[in-house]
């Protein structure tokens, strides 16, 4: 009889360790990494081991998902995601939202949009999406006008009305918090921002309205786009623990997209 408990437990064991499954997750410093900290709390309660690497930028985690050194990735938002997409021929798909970050504009020499003298310049993030991005909130803000009909993917060159000869300098995203000491002003993303200790609520002299495209989503290969592991990391994502953590953690600065 207790041989017969010892083998019914060390197959419930066994059953048990066959049911977890380890994932590699790609994120960039700071919100990203931070919520997926608690996400992986959660599915490891389902039976989801989530190894968290860290990216400094926004280039490699797409291009090391489509390699498969990656099973899924979290730090873009879905026009990001298109783009690269579209230029680079990777195979992904987003298989949920995550959070809205809102882009700011910060300065460390004017309090408003409004101080920009003539010929200011303004420093905006180099690639497509991201810069056309920080334009439209420029855009929405009066400062310029662009040509509409490019719809996310404007550029400077699409400024149609720029009425303070606004100069922009386009830089590496993650090098925008360190420009403001030599622009009048700089747009940045919401995850460099919190980096810098600059809280878009608080520090930004202008902020990109909550109802934007951009939100944020969790990317995979399209060949594991049905894997059940994605199922339960979209679930865990999507738990109300998480929830509560982006809305007590970032007040406000985040804003859950599901």
């Amino acid at each position: 009889m207790k041989k017969l408990i010892i083998a019914a437990a060390l197959a419930a064991l066994a059953a048990g360790t066959a049911l977890a499954e380890t994932i590699k997750v790609g994120v960039t410093p700071g919100e990203h990494a931070q919520i997926m900290e608690q996400v992986k709390e959660i599915a490891k309660t389902k039976g989801l081991d989530i190894e968290i690497l860290e990216f400094s930028d926004y280039v490699v985690p797409n291009q090391a998902l489509a390699d498969g050194d990656l099973n899924a990735n979290s730090f873009q938002h879905q026009p990001y995601l298109d783009n690269q997409i579209a230029d680079r021929k990777f195979d992904l798909v987003s298989v949920g939202t995550t959070i809205t970050t809102p882009m700011g504009v910060y300065s460390n020499k004017v309090k408003s949009l409004d101080e920009l003298a003539d010929g200011a310049t303004i420093a905006i993030p180099n690639d497509p999406t991201n810069g056309g991005r920080a334009l439209l909130v420029l855009a929405s803000k009066g400062l310029i006008k662009v040509d509409e009909a490019k719809g996310l993917t404007v550029t400077p060159a699409d400024v149609t009305e720029n009425p303070k000869n606004i100069e922009f300098t386009e830089l590496d995203a993650a090098q925008l918090p360190r420009s403001l000491a030599d622009v009048d002003a700089a747009v940045i993303n919401t995850n460099y921002a919190l980096e810098a200790d600059l809280h878009p609520r608080e520090d930004a002299i202008a902020i990109e309205s909550d109802k934007s495209p951009y939100a944020n989503v969790i990317a995979v290969r399209a060949a594991d786009k049905d894997a059940p592991w994605v199922k339960t990391l979209v679930e865990s994502y999507h738990d109300d623990k998480i929830r509560n953590f982006i809305n007590e953690e970032f007040k406000g600065a985040l804003i859950p997209s599901w």
